[in-house]
């Protein structure tokens, strides 16, 4: 099947070569998100709870841009650099997913920048 690769216009450049997103027929996946402004640079370093919000608002305007929300997202793959981090992240997270809760794992990783310390991809159904 083919997709349609999504690429909101207000991004910084990528810094690899991938999609922001894909939309194969009803589902969206959003790739793996982290902190980062133009050029590659570190948002809010050493600030867990600010990351997340930045990873998820960027998560929200991707999937806006394939026609999605937060509320359309079944599965959320999650990576935190450092699991004392954990109870902060959720707090956040929790703010983000207010009603039903989409699957999800939680993996500690090294991320592909040292500063970064909370990474997530998604993937949403529309009806």
């Amino acid at each position: 099947m083919p997709f349609d690769a999504i690429n909101p216009p207000e991004f910084p450049t990528p810094i690899a070569p991938y999609s922001a997103g894909a939309r194969a027929g009803n589902t969206v996946y959003v790739s793996g998100v982290l902190a980062l402004g133009e050029g590659g640079v570190v948002l809010h370093p050493g600030d867990v709870a600010a990351q997340t919000r930045a990873v998820l608002d960027t998560i929200a305007t991707t999937l806006a841009a394939a026609g999605a929300t937060l509320a359309d997202v079944a599965m959320n793959h999650i990576f935190l650099k450092d699991f004392a981090d954990y109870a902060a992240f959720n707090a956040v997270y929790a703010d983000y997913f207010p009603g039903a809760k989409p699957a999800r794992y939680c993996i500690r990783a090294d991320l592909v920048k040292p500063d970064c310390l909370v990474e997530i991809a998604s993937v949403a159904h529309l009806a």
